[in-house]
This record gives structure tokens, C-alpha cells and sequence, in this order.
């Protein structure tokens, strides 16, 4: 044999190689990945240890469980913290739940898995419509905290949002409404959710202002 051919036969081995390396490192095992999120406590960095491969197979195991499962598996989403339009199907249909736990994981998760501005529009008609200030609450919590993968110009509809959610008839919706700009903003431009009508237009027009800046600035 040639060295030629022992070099040609080396290098094929080694490119063969890696290719099974790689395929290997990119296998996500749903068993495993099912037992982990069947356990009494996740183990979120042995499902980060997977990478982002490890989306599409818990998005595959949250269709087919019931809503304690789900809830699990939403929080899971929440906690990885990664991009994915699959998770953001899956999770848009239970955004109105009647189930609790699994209702609020769905909030807290969604702006962590998209940046898709139906999340935002969905989170704010829970924030201004649910009958269950629990919901409305938590779902301001959300736009407040959650939306981790807004640009500058995509967080424009978060901010819009939540100052026109200021003229809600709603104490409650106003009160969290403030408390969300306030996390965003560090500001109040003076507005008290339980002021007079006249003094909270005066401070919504402020808010205004401060919103055409911000877009003017984008």
C-alpha cells in the first residue's frame, strides 16, 4: 500500500468519524427527555446540556400530556429561555386555560420562547379583560419581566399597550398597568391609578409624549 492510499484511507476514517461524533452529539433521546420532566424536581441544566435540539422534543411530549404535565414542561420553556415558534404553538392554545397552574406557566413562558407580536396582544387582553385579577395580574407580571426577546422596536407594542391600558376602567388594570411601565421605564410621568379622571388624563398625556419620543428615536 502507498502512503498516498494510507493517507487517503486515514483522512476517509476520520471524516466518518466526525460524522458520528456529530450525529451522536445532536441525538435528544425522548425517553430520556420524558423521564426528566416526569421527575418531582426538572433538572433544567441536564435539558440545557442537550441544547437547543431538545425544543422540538419537549414541544412532541407537552401535546400529548394532560395540563399538570404541561404546566411542568411550560416552566421548563420559561427557565431554558429559548427561541422557538414549535414551543409558541403549542403553548398559544392553553393561553386560555381553564386551568390554573397551567394557565400562568403559558403567561410566564411565552415571551421567552417568541418574539411574536401576538404573544404581546394576547398577554394584553388577559391583562385588561380576565375576569380573574390573578390572571390579569400575572399576565402584566409577563409583559413586565418576560418578553426577553423583543427588540427595541417590537417592545414600541408593549409600551403602547400597557399606556393605553391606562384609561381602563378598571382600577386593578390600571395599577398594573403603571407598575409594568414603571419596570421598564423607572417612571410614573405622575400617574395614580386611583386619581381623579382629570388628573390621570393630564398624566396620560405625558405618557403619550414620552411614547412619540421613544418612536421618534427608534
Amino acid at each position: 500500500m502507498t502512503i498516498i492510499l494510507m493517507l487517503r484511507r486515514l483522512a476517509l476514517a476520520m471524516l466518518l468519524g466526525a460524522s458520528l461524533g456529530t450525529a451522536i452529539a445532536g441525538y435528544v433521546d425522548e425517553y430520556d427527555i420524558d423521564a426528566l420532566v416526569s421527575a418531582g424536581k426538572v433538572d433544567v441544566q441536564a435539558l440545557k446540556n442537550h441544547g437547543p435540539e431538545v425544543m422540538p422534543v419537549l414541544v412532541s411530549i407537552y401535546e400529548r400530556s394532560g395540563p399538570d404535565k404541561r404546566a411542568v414542561i411550560a416552566r421548563v420553556f420559561y427557565q431554558l429561555g429559548w427561541k422557538s415558534p414549535r414551543a409558541e404553538a403549542v403553548l398559544m392554545p392553553d393561553v386560555r386555560t381553564s386551568h390554573k397552574q397551567l394557565r400562568l406557566q403559558v403567561q410566564w413562558a411565552l415571551g421567552r420562547v417568541s418574539d411574536d407580536p401576538a404573544v404581546v396582544d394576547a398577554l394584553l387582553n388577559t391583562m385588561r379583560h380576565d375576569s380573574n385579577p390573578l390572571f390579569r395580574d400575572k399576565a402584566a407580571c409577563a409583559l413586565a419581566y418576560d418578553q426577553i426577546h423583543l427588540s427595541e422596536h417590537q417592545r414600541l407594542r408593549v409600551y403602547e399597550g400597557l399606556v393605553e391600558s391606562l384609561r381602563s376602567e378598571n382600577p386593578q388594570v390600571r395599577d398594573i398597568s403603571m407598575k409594568a411601565l414603571k419596570i421598564h421605564t423607572g417612571q410614573t410621568k405622575g400617574f395614580r391609578p386611583r386619581a381623579s379622571a382629570v388628573e390621570r388624563a393630564d398624566a396620560i398625556r405625558e405618557w403619550e409624549s414620552w411614547l412619540d419620543e421613544y418612536r421618534n428615536n427608534l
